[in-house]
């Protein structure tokens, strides 16, 4: 797309999400040095967060791993020390690995198409490169459900695993970033059928919203879709300047960071606009001494309890989920390091 174009579109979603709106009557104000704080205080519990999951597990995890990654990779990018992947990628590198047989075949892992899109997005973030065993990821993801118009996940633990339209995002943008040139045409021709599915249904939760918005960006869906998609989750921002999870539910780190950096890695939202710096007002109030965001699980746990060494207890991998995401969005409100690249949107690494 000509970048004039492409210049005026996002222009028109930004004009057109505030368009149903309903604000307070002035915008947040928030320091430099205080987000430079904050994103700093969270990185350090990110990191030994993760750490502590490679210590104590085989599996990867998406909230220990997946999203972490995505806060050290953005943070990192806005000038904050560089954290070292190389352990984190060849855990998870090794944990797909394992299953290169039963991908080919169609057959997953535990958490199925969310647990291996998540592992190729954190791959994808920390620069891996393309091999055997991502090919056999994606002919995975393409034989899964290959006669559904979407993605399903496969497991009911909210909010991360819970909605199809996650599962639907996490796969469009791994075909996207990791198909092989041999795959391209199924490749097409599946996120074709997706987007379809995306533009009829309709999203109930904040979740849904979130991941509604990325998968029609990542299948390639413009203008007015997109803009709907936009105007949908950014009416439900709270006056406290937060999201949800549910409308009955209070406003939370995780759902107000995963909002924020959705509405602007999809929506074309700046940093800069008043919406954005009031869910970063809320992100600074409500973040803990100790640097992290304490959020309540509602999912029934099923796995040996560990520690990782991120707090919260019994509540500490949704809690190191929400802080991944509420520092992410701190960070893309930080001013970009010189020379540093942005967060990476879906792209092609075909070979």
């Amino acid at each position: 797309m000509p970048r004039a174009i492409a210049g005026t579109i996002a222009s028109a979603v930004i004009l057109l999400l505030h368009a149903n709106a309903v604000w307070p009557a002035e915008p947040a104000t928030n320091s430099p040095a205080a987000l430079k704080t904050a994103v700093t205080k969270a990185l350090g519990l990110l990191r030994k967060g993760a750490e502590g999951h490679v210590a104590q597990r085989t599996c990867f995890a998406c909230h220990n791993q997946a999203i972490p990654i995505l806060a050290f990779t953005t943070a990192q990018g806005r000038g904050f020390p560089k954290v070292d992947l190389k352990n984190q990628l060849q855990f998870i590198a090794s944990f797909l690995d394992r299953n290169q047989e039963n991908y080919r075949k169609g057959k997953g892992q535990g958490g199925d198409v969310s647990t291996a899109g998540y592992a190729l997005l954190a791959l994808e973030l920390g620069g891996w490169k393309s091999d055997a065993t991502t090919e056999a990821v994606v002919e995975y993801l393409l034989l899964r459900a290959k006669n559904l118009d979407h993605w399903r996940t496969s497991s009911h633990r909210p909010p991360s695993e819970a909605s199809d339209f996650t599962s639907s995002y996490l796969a469009i943008r791994a075909l996207t970033s990791w198909g092989t040139h041999t795959q391209q045409d199924r490749i097409a021709k599946r996120i074709t059928i997706v987007r379809e599915w995306l533009r009829k249904t309709e999203a109930k939760d904040t979740e849904d919203r979130v991941f509604r918005l990325w998968a029609l960006q990542a299948a390639g869906a413009q203008g007015n879709e997109l803009m709907s998609a936009g105007q949908a989750l950014l009416r439900t921002q709270r006056r406290d300047g937060g999201w949800g999870q549910t409308d009955a539910m209070d406003s939370d780190a995780y759902a107000t960071g995963c909002s924020l950096v959705a509405l602007n890695q999809a929506g074309s939202m700046a940093t800069s606009d008043p919406a954005y710096q009031r869910g970063v007002a809320f992100l600074l109030k409500s973040q803990r001494p100790d640097g992290s965001w304490m959020v309540q699980s509602r999912s029934q746990p099923f796995q040996t309890y560990f520690e990782s060494g991120f707090p919260h207890g019994k509540d500490q991998f949704i809690s190191i989920a929400a802080s991944a995401w509420a520092t992410t969005a701190l960070a893309m409100a930080c001013p970009i390091a010189e020379k540093a690249e942005s967060f990476p949107t879906t792209h092609s690494r075909t070979r």
